[in-house]
Protein backbone atom coordinates (compact mmCIF):
# COMPACT_ATOMS: atom_id res chain seq x y z
CA UNK A 1 0.00 0.00 0.00
CA UNK A 2 0.95 3.31 -0.76
CA UNK A 3 1.01 6.59 1.40
CA UNK A 4 1.42 9.58 0.44
CA UNK A 5 1.14 13.27 -0.33
CA UNK A 6 -0.19 14.49 -3.89
CA UNK A 7 1.01 17.98 -4.66
CA UNK A 8 -1.88 19.15 -6.56
CA UNK A 9 -1.87 22.84 -8.42
CA UNK A 10 -3.15 24.67 -5.30
CA UNK A 11 -2.62 22.45 -2.36
CA UNK A 12 -1.49 18.81 -1.31
CA UNK A 13 -3.44 16.52 0.18
CA UNK A 14 -2.35 13.26 1.96
CA UNK A 15 -3.82 9.58 0.61
CA UNK A 16 -3.52 6.19 0.73
CA UNK A 17 -3.81 3.76 -2.24
CA UNK A 18 -3.98 0.06 -2.23
CA UNK A 19 -2.50 -0.07 -5.60
CA UNK A 20 -3.23 -3.06 -8.03
CA UNK A 21 -5.44 -3.26 -11.51
CA UNK A 22 -9.13 -3.79 -9.82
CA UNK A 23 -11.41 -0.90 -10.95
CA UNK A 24 -10.42 2.23 -8.50
CA UNK A 25 -12.76 3.05 -5.19
CA UNK A 26 -12.38 6.62 -3.65
CA UNK A 27 -13.21 7.24 -0.34
CA UNK A 28 -14.22 10.11 1.07
CA UNK A 29 -14.39 10.91 4.88
CA UNK A 30 -17.10 12.59 7.23
CA UNK A 31 -16.13 15.95 8.49
CA UNK A 32 -15.34 14.63 11.80
CA UNK A 33 -12.77 12.02 9.80
CA UNK A 34 -9.56 11.96 7.41
CA UNK A 35 -8.22 9.48 5.51
CA UNK A 36 -8.00 7.05 8.41
CA UNK A 37 -11.28 6.67 9.44
CA UNK A 38 -11.83 4.05 6.49
CA UNK A 39 -10.22 0.89 8.42
CA UNK A 40 -12.89 -1.33 8.04
CA UNK A 41 -13.22 -0.63 4.44
CA UNK A 42 -9.64 -0.72 2.92
CA UNK A 43 -9.26 -4.52 4.15
CA UNK A 44 -12.28 -5.48 2.58
CA UNK A 45 -12.21 -3.72 -0.80
CA UNK A 46 -8.72 -4.94 -1.53
CA UNK A 47 -9.85 -8.31 -0.83
CA UNK A 48 -12.56 -8.02 -3.06
CA UNK A 49 -10.17 -7.00 -6.38
CA UNK A 50 -10.68 -3.19 -6.05
CA UNK A 51 -8.14 -0.60 -6.00
CA UNK A 52 -8.81 1.55 -2.57
CA UNK A 53 -7.99 5.21 -1.95
CA UNK A 54 -8.85 7.40 0.72
CA UNK A 55 -7.22 10.97 1.10
CA UNK A 56 -7.77 13.88 3.25
CA UNK A 57 -9.63 16.89 2.74
CA UNK A 58 -7.82 20.09 3.31
CA UNK A 59 -7.40 21.34 6.57
CA UNK A 60 -7.68 17.35 7.40
CA UNK A 61 -4.88 14.97 8.72
CA UNK A 62 -1.67 15.44 6.45
CA UNK A 63 -3.55 17.62 4.34
CA UNK A 64 -3.02 21.20 3.61
CA UNK A 65 -5.49 23.49 5.10
CA UNK A 66 -4.98 25.93 2.97
CA UNK A 67 -6.22 29.74 2.47
CA UNK A 68 -9.51 30.74 4.06
CA UNK A 69 -9.73 33.50 1.54
CA UNK A 70 -9.01 31.12 -1.18
CA UNK A 71 -10.46 27.44 -0.20
CA UNK A 72 -10.89 26.14 -3.36
CA UNK A 73 -13.79 23.39 -3.49
CA UNK A 74 -14.01 19.67 -2.47
CA UNK A 75 -14.85 18.68 -6.05
CA UNK A 76 -12.15 20.52 -7.48
CA UNK A 77 -10.02 19.03 -5.26
CA UNK A 78 -10.78 15.77 -6.25
CA UNK A 79 -10.47 16.28 -9.57
CA UNK A 80 -7.09 17.33 -9.63
CA UNK A 81 -6.41 14.16 -7.04
CA UNK A 82 -7.49 12.18 -9.82
CA UNK A 83 -5.80 13.52 -12.36
CA UNK A 84 -2.70 13.15 -10.61
CA UNK A 85 -3.02 9.03 -9.82
CA UNK A 86 -4.05 9.06 -13.43
CA UNK A 87 -7.49 7.61 -12.69
CA UNK A 88 -10.18 8.48 -15.78
CA UNK A 89 -13.54 6.78 -13.84
CA UNK A 90 -14.03 5.33 -10.67
CA UNK A 91 -16.88 4.05 -7.99
CA UNK A 92 -16.91 7.22 -5.61
CA UNK A 93 -18.51 6.45 -1.94
CA UNK A 94 -18.81 9.72 0.11
CA UNK A 95 -20.04 9.49 3.95
CA UNK A 96 -21.44 12.75 5.71
CA UNK A 97 -19.89 15.81 4.95
CA UNK A 98 -18.08 13.74 2.40
CA UNK A 99 -21.36 12.97 0.56
CA UNK A 100 -21.83 16.57 -0.24
CA UNK A 101 -18.34 16.42 -1.96
CA UNK A 102 -18.94 13.64 -3.60
CA UNK A 103 -22.46 14.41 -4.84
CA UNK A 104 -21.08 17.93 -6.08
CA UNK A 105 -18.08 15.98 -7.91
CA UNK A 106 -21.52 13.94 -9.58
CA UNK A 107 -23.29 16.99 -10.45
CA UNK A 108 -19.84 18.17 -11.91
CA UNK A 109 -18.39 15.13 -13.39
CA UNK A 110 -20.47 11.95 -14.22
CA UNK A 111 -18.68 11.26 -16.46
CA UNK A 112 -15.48 10.25 -14.68
CA UNK A 113 -17.47 8.01 -12.39
CA UNK A 114 -18.98 4.41 -12.60
CA UNK A 115 -21.26 4.68 -9.53
CA UNK A 116 -21.36 6.54 -6.56
CA UNK A 117 -22.66 5.92 -3.01
CA UNK A 118 -23.82 8.38 -0.45
CA UNK A 119 -24.06 7.19 3.09
CA UNK A 120 -25.61 9.06 5.77
CA UNK A 121 -25.30 12.33 4.44
CA UNK A 122 -27.92 15.37 4.14
CA UNK A 123 -26.40 16.01 1.18
CA UNK A 124 -26.45 19.83 1.18
CA UNK A 125 -29.72 19.66 -0.55
CA UNK A 126 -30.60 23.92 -0.60
CA UNK A 127 -34.25 23.31 -1.42
CA UNK A 128 -35.92 25.14 1.39
CA UNK A 129 -38.75 22.75 2.55
CA UNK A 130 -36.37 19.92 2.76
CA UNK A 131 -33.86 22.29 4.56
CA UNK A 132 -36.38 22.96 7.28
CA UNK A 133 -37.26 19.37 7.75
CA UNK A 134 -33.64 18.50 7.92
CA UNK A 135 -32.82 21.21 10.22
CA UNK A 136 -35.64 20.95 12.11
CA UNK A 137 -34.84 17.45 13.20
CA UNK A 138 -32.05 18.42 15.39
CA UNK A 139 -32.66 20.95 17.99
CA UNK A 140 -30.58 24.31 19.42
CA UNK A 141 -27.32 23.50 20.47
CA UNK A 142 -26.87 20.28 18.65
CA UNK A 143 -23.76 20.84 17.52
CA UNK A 144 -22.15 22.30 20.63
CA UNK A 145 -23.02 18.70 21.90
CA UNK A 146 -20.70 15.67 21.99
CA UNK A 147 -19.57 13.99 18.43
CA UNK A 148 -19.43 10.78 19.84
CA UNK A 149 -23.45 11.39 20.83
CA UNK A 150 -24.28 13.57 17.38
CA UNK A 151 -22.37 10.74 15.13
CA UNK A 152 -22.67 7.34 16.89
CA UNK A 153 -26.20 5.77 17.71
CA UNK A 154 -27.12 4.47 21.45
CA UNK A 155 -27.04 1.00 20.47
CA UNK A 156 -23.13 1.50 19.28
CA UNK A 157 -22.16 3.08 22.36
CA UNK A 158 -24.32 1.00 24.48
CA UNK A 159 -22.37 -2.23 23.03
CA UNK A 160 -18.81 -1.06 21.62
CA UNK A 161 -17.21 1.45 24.49
CA UNK A 162 -13.72 0.75 22.60
CA UNK A 163 -15.08 0.85 19.31
CA UNK A 164 -16.31 4.33 20.48
CA UNK A 165 -12.96 5.47 21.97
CA UNK A 166 -11.24 4.39 18.64
CA UNK A 167 -13.19 6.48 16.50
CA UNK A 168 -13.23 9.27 19.39
CA UNK A 169 -8.84 9.05 18.81
CA UNK A 170 -9.22 9.61 15.14
CA UNK A 171 -12.07 12.70 15.48
CA UNK A 172 -9.69 14.07 17.94
CA UNK A 173 -6.77 14.22 15.77
CA UNK A 174 -8.51 14.50 12.57
CA UNK A 175 -8.43 18.20 12.22
CA UNK A 176 -5.04 19.60 13.65
CA UNK A 177 -5.67 23.43 12.96
CA UNK A 178 -8.73 25.40 12.03
CA UNK A 179 -11.37 23.82 10.35
CA UNK A 180 -12.01 25.16 6.63
CA UNK A 181 -15.57 25.52 4.99
CA UNK A 182 -15.13 24.95 1.00
CA UNK A 183 -18.21 25.66 -0.85
CA UNK A 184 -19.62 23.59 -3.27
CA UNK A 185 -19.29 23.98 -6.58
CA UNK A 186 -23.31 23.32 -7.99
CA UNK A 187 -26.67 24.69 -6.23
CA UNK A 188 -27.54 21.05 -5.07
CA UNK A 189 -30.99 20.68 -5.59
CA UNK A 190 -33.96 18.17 -6.68
CA UNK A 191 -33.73 19.48 -9.85
CA UNK A 192 -30.16 18.53 -9.98
CA UNK A 193 -30.82 15.16 -8.61
CA UNK A 194 -33.54 14.30 -11.01
CA UNK A 195 -30.51 15.32 -14.05
CA UNK A 196 -27.62 12.94 -12.09
CA UNK A 197 -27.83 9.58 -14.65
CA UNK A 198 -25.95 6.95 -12.85
CA UNK A 199 -25.92 3.94 -10.50
CA UNK A 200 -26.60 5.51 -6.86
CA UNK A 201 -26.36 3.58 -3.61
CA UNK A 202 -27.67 5.70 -0.75
CA UNK A 203 -27.34 4.28 2.80
CA UNK A 204 -28.20 5.58 6.35
CA UNK A 205 -28.68 4.45 9.97
CA UNK A 206 -31.90 3.39 11.55
CA UNK A 207 -30.85 5.78 14.40
CA UNK A 208 -29.01 8.49 11.77
CA UNK A 209 -30.08 11.78 13.74
CA UNK A 210 -29.55 14.15 10.50
CA UNK A 211 -30.94 12.01 7.88
CA UNK A 212 -33.79 9.64 9.17
CA UNK A 213 -34.82 6.73 6.94
CA UNK A 214 -37.50 8.39 6.22
CA UNK A 215 -35.76 11.30 4.70
CA UNK A 216 -33.58 9.25 2.78
CA UNK A 217 -36.28 7.42 0.98
CA UNK A 218 -38.03 10.96 0.31
CA UNK A 219 -34.22 12.04 -1.66
CA UNK A 220 -34.41 8.64 -3.39
CA UNK A 221 -37.53 9.48 -4.96
CA UNK A 222 -35.45 11.87 -6.81
CA UNK A 223 -32.47 10.08 -7.75
CA UNK A 224 -33.97 8.35 -11.28
CA UNK A 225 -30.98 5.37 -10.71
CA UNK A 226 -31.07 5.56 -6.73
CA UNK A 227 -31.54 2.61 -4.94
CA UNK A 228 -31.37 2.86 -0.44
CA UNK A 229 -30.05 0.61 2.56
CA UNK A 230 -31.13 1.27 6.09
CA UNK A 231 -28.39 -0.29 8.24
CA UNK A 232 -29.72 -1.52 11.42
CA UNK A 233 -28.43 -0.52 15.02
CA UNK A 234 -26.40 2.40 14.04
CA UNK A 235 -26.18 6.51 13.81
CA UNK A 236 -24.41 8.47 11.30
CA UNK A 237 -21.46 6.72 10.99
CA UNK A 238 -22.36 3.30 8.97
CA UNK A 239 -18.99 2.46 8.54
CA UNK A 240 -17.53 2.54 11.42
CA UNK A 241 -20.50 1.38 13.19
CA UNK A 242 -21.51 -1.84 11.54
CA UNK A 243 -19.02 -2.22 8.91
CA UNK A 244 -19.83 -5.60 8.12
CA UNK A 245 -23.30 -4.38 6.87
CA UNK A 246 -22.41 -1.06 5.18
CA UNK A 247 -19.44 -3.29 3.18
CA UNK A 248 -21.91 -5.98 2.31
CA UNK A 249 -24.22 -3.41 0.93
CA UNK A 250 -21.08 -1.48 -0.67
CA UNK A 251 -19.32 -4.31 -2.15
CA UNK A 252 -23.41 -5.79 -3.67
CA UNK A 253 -23.77 -2.87 -5.36
CA UNK A 254 -20.05 -2.11 -6.85
CA UNK A 255 -20.55 -5.50 -7.86
CA UNK A 256 -24.12 -5.14 -10.00
CA UNK A 257 -21.75 -1.98 -12.08
CA UNK A 258 -18.60 -2.68 -13.27
CA UNK A 259 -16.89 -0.51 -15.22
CA UNK A 260 -17.28 -2.32 -18.91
Amino acid sequence: MIEAVAALPDTSLAYWDTGGPGEPVLLLHPGTGSLEIWEHQRPALAAAGYRAIGYSRRGHRGSDPGSAEAPGTGSGDLAALLDHLGIARCHLVGAAAGGIVALDFALSRADRLISLTLSCSILGIADPDYAAVSEGLRPPGFAAMPPEFRELGPSYRAANPAGVASWLELEHRAIPGRQLRQPTANRITFAALRALDLPCLLMTGDADLWIPPSLLRQVATHVPRAETRVIAECGHSAHWEQPAAFNAALLDFLGRYPAA
